[in-house]
């Protein structure tokens, strides 16, 4: 792949991402405010402007990288997590939970609506072409999402579930996160794991993968 064409593949792959990591920050935000935290809404991030929640590593550092060191096969990123006032919610234990899934299930909502577009549209080459790259970013954010490892929306639904005295101890588990992450990804264990199962949810929503 020549330059421009890096340039140009990297900045559409970076635009869809940004597209799915928007929308799932703003769904956390939501959440919170509807369960009575408005910690998100005073701090300008209860929007669907890209630019609120950008952070300059996990969102344009890491994908840059990534992108690079795999030739321009694979993109991937973070936001800037949506603050939260766990004190300020009705009913914390309950409501981290439904905070916690928020964020994956806006995606796996984005992720369906673009797959009957798909299904059922018919559609020039590039435009199906970006819109199945938008539905495997919002299926595969969703399910990294939803493994629970602090401090992934995974660990806060696990949090909420568990008795006081264990989610006190599994939440201390989030100094050490990153860590566990990378070396997840870098033994092979989510290759093995989250992409079969972004197939079968793919191949779920009615369209091939």
């Amino acid at each position: 792949m020549s330059l421009p064409q890096l340039i140009i593949s990297f900045a559409v792959s970076f635009a869809i991402l940004l597209i799915a990591m928007t929308v799932h920050e703003f769904a956390h935000g939501l959440a919170a405010y509807k369960l009575g935290d408005s910690t998100a809404k005073f701090s300008g991030r209860l929007t669907l402007n890209p630019l609120a929640h950008i952070d300059p590593f996990w969102t344009i550092l890491l994908p840059l990288v990534l992108f690079l060191s795999t030739s321009g096969h694979f993109v991937f990123g973070a936001a800037k997590p949506v603050p939260i006032d766990y004190r300020a919610l009705k009913n914390p234990k309950k409501d981290i939970i439904w905070i916690g899934v928020s964020g994956p299930l806006a995606n796996l909502a984005l992720a369906f609506v673009t797959a009957q577009v798909l299904k059922f549209i018919p559609l020039p080459a590039l435009a199906v072409y970006l819109l199945s790259n938008l539905l495997l970013i919002n299926v595969v954010l969703a399910l990294f999402n939803l493994i629970p490892i602090p401090p992934l929306d995974g660990s806060r639904v696990l949090m909420g579930l568990l008795p006081e005295g264990l989610s006190q101890l599994y939440i201390g588990l989030e100094r050490y996160g990153f860590i566990i992450l990378f070396l997840f990804i870098w033994l092979g264990v989510f290759d093995r794991l989250l992409w079969p199962m972004v197939g079968l949810v793919i191949r779920s929503m009615g369209v091939s993968y």
